[in-house]
């Protein structure tokens, strides 16, 4: 997607950033939550996850409230997961259940976080392609609500361990409806040939086995199209799709299939060009129920209770990242007007930013080509604007952090960055490269700020490593 020339290469887009971002009246720095982004980099330090907790709480109800009005309208109801996998700590897991979300996970350390943060476990979905003996008899006898069986040796896992814990496990059904939506490839979750789910036509036969358990209590099916999602073609089509197969399925297990699980997957802006392509979420809703209800009454069946998970659409925006600039260096940038990039907008000359975080505490750009919005946080400026490119301090030539945005051109070392949109993840995927110690994550609320998740190390980071080993430890040898 092109990006447009900004009118102004200070202005915070209030549709890109959190909606409490804004410029101070009397200094000009960027507020986030009602706090100066550098009095909380000089708080918690540099680089900085920062989470504005209103943010997040308000579009989580929003989010929830619409697909709940939704499949009320058509006469049905609605369960809304938060897709913990974008971005999970005990803090964010206690706000989503709060709002009135339920929480899905898919690890049993994500399972741990929900858990410690007292989220009910009839509450939280289990979900995952490879989960563990242990992760599923934890999840049978923590009484988690849902989980949702991956493969045809997963039934065989969960109807054990519900059997040896005397419990009737609730299950759903991960399918591909063979829809694809338009997204990056490794966003794609719903073609044929990949790691999750069954294909549809299988659903039949896995169905009939899983019905063939005392210990299982089939829910219905579950799929996910894809992620960053603007559009609900994808939507339509896989819905239909799915419901095509309910009248088999409830021949086979001689009643209604109470439930349809649709995925999450809708996009977010993470620059001001996107913005205008995303739809609001009560339209998506109200496209999504009018959806279901059509399919079901073509099929002939009882419309199910419609289930929910997004997670960058909740979190998403709620999230900035600020830096500190290190280095600046201008490169020419070859080539002729015919072959040049349309996304360069004309420049001859790239400012590379260089920051002190990078692909470590967001993989985005180096795993997808995600690009982001970044603004100088720490002052406003009337320079010329420059072409630039923020890149990491890792060793990684594919390290950048925003591929490409205008900036005030005297943007410098000691500058404060703020990248918007890196809510979702960003910590969730964050590495220790080069040995980067973590940095911690600050939540922001009404011009307060408080630590939700403590940065680590170098100390921390040197402890893992076992020093002096001798021949007779763990029977290694010298």
């Amino acid at each position: 997607m092109t990006r447009a020339h900004p009118a102004d290469p200070n202005a915070i887009d209030s549709r890109v950033f959190p909606p409490t971002a804004r410029r101070g009246s009397e200094c000009r720095q960027l507020k986030v939550g009602g706090v100066r982004a550098t009095d909380l980099t000089a708080e918690f330090g540099s680089p900085l996850w920062v989470i504005d907790e209103q943010a997040a709480r308000d579009r989580a109800r929003e989010v929830r409230t619409a697909l709940q009005r939704e499949a009320e309208r058509i006469g049905t109801s609605a369960t809304v997961y938060y897709a913990g996998k974008a971005f999970l700590c005990v803090e964010v897991a206690r706000w989503m259940a709060e709002e009135g979300l339920a929480i899905d996970v898919a690890s049993g350390g994500e399972l741990a976080v929900a858990l410690a943060a007292g989220v009910d476990p009839a509450r939280i979905g289990f979900h995952g392609n490879n989960k563990s003996e242990r992760e599923i008899a934890r999840a049978v006898e923590a009484g988690v609500g849902t989980i949702i069986i991956d493969s045809e040796i997963e039934t065989e896992r969960v109807a054990a361990a519900a059997a040896a814990a005397g419990v009737r496990q609730r299950v759903r059904l991960r399918v591909n409806s063979g829809v694809h939506a338009s997204t990056h490839d490794f966003l794609a979750t719903s073609h044929e040939d990949q790691k999750f789910g069954q294909p549809l036509a299988e659903a039949p036969r896995l169905v009939a086995a899983i019905l063939a358990h005392d210990s299982l209590d089939f829910v219905g099916l579950h799929c996910h199209i894809g992620s960053q999602i603007f559009a609900t073609d994808g939507f339509r089509e896989s819905a239909r799709r799915l419901l095509s197969s309910y009248p088999e399925l409830e021949r086979i297990a001689g009643r209604p299939i109470p439930e349809l699980n649709l995925g999450g997957g809708f996009g977010i802006a993470y620059t001001s060009s996107e913005a205008d392509a995303v739809p609001a979420i009560a339209d998506v809703a109200r496209e999504l129920a009018d959806i279901v209800a059509a399919s079901a009454e073509e099929f002939g069946i009882a419309l199910p209770r419609l289930v929910f998970e997004p997670g960058r659409a909740v979190i998403g925006q709620a999230g900035v990242t600020l830096y500190t600039v290190g280095t600046t260096k201008a490169v020419h940038l070859a080539g002729s007007d015919a072959d040049a990039d349309p996304d360069d907008l004309g420049y001859a000359e790239r400012l590379y930013v260089s920051v002190d975080g990078g692909m470590s505490d967001n993989a985005r750009p180096a795993l997808y080509g995600a690009d982001y919005q970044v603004r100088i946080a720490n002052r406003e400026s009337d320079a010329v604007a420059a072409l630039v490119r923020v890149v990491g301090k890792h060793c990684e030539a594919g390290d950048i952090v925003v591929q490409r945005d205008l900036l005030p051109g005297d943007v410098r070392p000691g500058d404060t960055l703020a990248v918007a949109a890196t809510g979702a993840y960003c910590w969730s995927l964050s590495s220790n490269y080069n040995y980067v110690p973590r940095p911690p994550v600050v939540a922001v609320r009404d011009g307060g700020a408080r630590l939700i998740v403590r940065g680590e190390t170098e100390d921390e980071l040197l402890a893992k490593s076992i020093f002096g080993q001798d021949e007779h430890t763990n029977g290694a040898t010298k």
